[in-house]
């Protein structure tokens, strides 16, 4: 049990790959990975977002609305508004932190459980983006209510983030790999990575000692939300529209990337490193279910399998 704890997920995507890899011909390939890649730096950028949360004994579910919001936000700056790409990259991730602030005050002021207040900010966001897009995408040439089609359209450095390569390795996977790696020295070998740890290890311990619990759990929502507003800029780019509600199925891959991860090398916490290897896991799965014409509601009922395994293993191995 304890083996399979520390390198159960490692030894299940090797499993996977080479389960795929002799089913499917297409399935080993230079385009297919590649492909896998993409949609995998979206799910870890959310999940990287979700694992602070989970550091400070949080949770946030507003993530997969978050996602929309950004998503929404650069298109509209782009299509509608004809801004550039700073204006298309600033919006979005300000109304993430903003999301965040949202997020702190109802749990940390108000006091409401974080599970409830960020089920309520989920809707609340969700809402906002639909009224205002009155439930209808934005896209280029997209006609407007007025007369008239968009003024603007989605320029090619955006559309980059999504959608270009550098040294033959798409960008995206690129900028996922690098947050991860600053993620991962930040919480490992800082103090204030340490500090995000003790809040939610023993909150009134961490207290009691100095450390301003309330500051490090505010920040730890804010980054969370600024997280899931990056994966929807990468959203965004990847897709060339901007879909309403289009984070909403990101909320379950990311938390179940975030759980996963607990177990990788044996960590027992919330880690960067296992949030990376859960979130390649879930892809490389969902993408060979998938050329092999497995049902999206099948696909659903596996990944909640999978995150109802990672549970009771974790609750098995401390206990």
């Amino acid at each position: 049990m304890k083996f399979l704890y520390k390198y159960g997920t490692i030894l299940a995507i090797i499993i996977v790959i080479a389960f795929f890899s002799f089913s499917l011909d297409s399935f080993f390939t230079y385009a297919n990975f590649s492909d896998i890649l993409r949609s995998i730096s979206i799910v870890t950028l959310v999940a990287i977002g979700i694992t602070f949360s989970l550091i400070v004994d949080g949770f946030d579910l507003s993530v997969g609305s978050t996602v929309s919001l950004a998503t929404i936000a650069s298109a509209s700056a782009l299509v509608l508004h004809r801004q550039e790409l700073f204006v298309a990259l600033a919006v979005p991730l300000l109304l993430g932190a903003l999301v965040g602030l949202l997020n702190a005050f109802l749990i940390i002021r108000l006091r409401l459980p974080d599970l409830l207040a960020t089920l309520a900010v989920m809707y609340i966001v969700n809402g906002a983006q639909l009224t205002y897009t009155k439930g209808f995408s934005i896209y280029n040439d997209m006609p407007l209510p007025e007369g008239g089609v968009a003024p603007g359209k989605f320029i090619p450095s955006f559309l980059f983030i999504g959608q270009g390569e550098l040294f033959g390795i798409p960008f995206s996977v690129l900028l996922m790999l690098l947050l991860v790696i600053v993620a991962h020295l930040f919480l490992t070998y800082t103090k204030t990575g340490r500090l995000f740890y003790m809040t939610g290890e023993n909150r009134e311990a961490a207290r009691l000692t100095g450390i301003p619990v309330d500051r490090y759990r505010t920040y730890a929502y804010i980054i969370s939300s600024v997280f899931a507003a990056l994966g929807g800029i990468v959203l965004a780019s990847r897709i060339g529209t901007g879909q309403v509600s289009a984070g909403a199925s990101l909320l379950m891959d990311g938390v179940a990337a975030a759980f996963i991860g607990f177990s990788v090398f044996g960590a027992g916490k919330p880690n960067v490193i296992g949030t990376l290897l859960g979130s390649i896991f879930i892809g490389v799965l969902l993408n060979g279910l998938t050329m092999m014409n497995v049902p999206y509601y099948a696909q659903d009922m596996i990944k909640g399998a999978l995150l109802i395994f990672a549970l009771a293993l974790s609750h098995i191995v401390k206990k």
